[in-house]
């Protein structure tokens, strides 16, 4: 059997330079790999989505190994373990939700000149939380009520299900990648395949170990979330 442990990147940027890991998103890795490290956790195979927040956190859980003198398997790319690209998605459908929900645009708006008050500030409130206007437009994505020429739910979940996973017999394989791409894994092991599944991706906190089993085609879910190398409730962060 293998064991799966699913990684979501560190605390990315901000909004408008979201793909980047912020000074707390680097320090949180950084704390992942010296936890696996001390405890002398050793991976078979590593794979990571092509982002740099994920590519990011990967490099520095390999610098920690070497740092422990440990051997960490080289991190296979693969784009598959990409996360959706939500930049896209509101750009396809903001517009749509716009002309016919104004309460969304409203919140749309209002968004958008916080972000642009911000400056860039990596520390403004508007970056590290999730809004209603971002509930809304993943929700009409996944339900795809609306056109849209991006990618799909329905092909993000293909996408992420056909990422390379282990048959079983390669023992730890760890995964560097984001917290939709979790959660449809998660949700899979769970028998879930709506957007229920964002209810699990919407709690994951950044560097957050989930563990998978795969055993002859069958995946089991053994652990959610977790953050033991992150002590101080300050590092813990969910944007």
């Amino acid at each position: 059997m293998s064991y799966v442990y699913l990684i979501r990147h560190g605390q990315a940027g901000t909004r408008d330079n979201y793909d980047t890991l912020s000074d707390l998103g680097r320090e949180q890795a950084r704390l992942l790999g010296e936890y696996f490290a001390a405890q002398n956790l050793r991976f078979d195979s590593a794979y990571s989505g092509g982002m740099t927040r994920q590519l990011e956190t990967a490099r520095q859980v390999t610098e920690a190994y070497a740092r422990a003198g440990l051997d960490f398997p080289t991190v296979k790319d693969d784009d598959g373990w990409r996360e959706f690209d939500l930049d896209q998605v509101y750009r396809g459908l903001a517009p749509q939700l716009c002309a016919s929900d104004q309460q969304f645009k409203q919140e749309f708006e209002e968004m958008t000149e916080q972000i642009r008050a911000s400056r860039g500030d990596s520390n403004a409130g508007i970056h590290r939380r999730w809004l209603p206007s971002d509930i809304k437009i993943v929700e009409a994505w996944i339900r795809g009520q609306l056109p849209y020429d991006g990618e799909s739910f329905a092909a993000f979940v293909r996408r992420i299900q056909g990422a390379p996973m282990p048959n079983g017999r390669e023992g730890n394989v760890i995964v560097f990648t984001s917290a939709t791409p979790t959660a449809v894994w998660a949700a899979r092991a769970l028998e879930i395949s709506d957007e229920r599944l964002l209810r699990i991706a919407g709690v994951l906190y950044n560097t957050s170990i989930t563990v998978l089993r795969v055993r002859e085609g069958q995946v089991r879910l053994f652990s959610l979330n977790g953050v033991p190398h992150l002590n101080d409730p300050e590092w813990r962060t969910h944007r």
